[in-house]
């Protein structure tokens, strides 16, 4: 997938949420997404970001705009070392929370982009990766 442009977000207080949602709806913005398109993805975003600071202790995100057979799309990683996650089928499950949270994050995140993946390791961390395509 040749990379287009790259940007590396620290994401380790509640501020860095918010940030973390400008700094994606402007790359939306600027990448032409539709305004749908746009709220899908900055809303995974919240939500991956949200999980990164209360469950992982703080991360990063890494944005890419990213192209492919003449597409362009907005790849997000976020990565934190955090205590990981037991059961990742489990978290993905709506209703599901280890929190206070009402269990919608994981899945309904899932839902709002193209593609979803999870790696977690019990006492290393987590990592999520999602692209939206246009």
């Amino acid at each position: 997938m040749p990379q287009v442009r790259t940007e590396t977000i620290p994401v380790r207080h509640s501020d860095d949420v918010l940030r973390v949602r400008q700094i994606v709806r402007n790359w939306a913005v600027e990448a032409k997404f539709s305004l749908v398109d746009q709220t899908k993805l900055v809303t995974a975003a919240s939500e991956i970001a949200r999980n990164t600071v209360i469950y992982g202790g703080g991360g990063e995100l890494r944005l890419e705009a990213v192209e492919e057979r003449g597409r362009l799309g907005l790849k997000l990683c976020f990565s934190d070392r955090g205590p990981g996650i037991a059961d990742v089928e489990l978290a993905l499950r709506d209703g599901y929370t280890s929190g206070n949270g009402l269990g919608l994050g994981l899945g309904g995140a899932r839902r709002l982009v193209n593609d979803f993946a999870i790696e977690s390791r019990a006492g290393e961390g987590t990592t999520v990766r999602m692209t939206r395509w246009k």
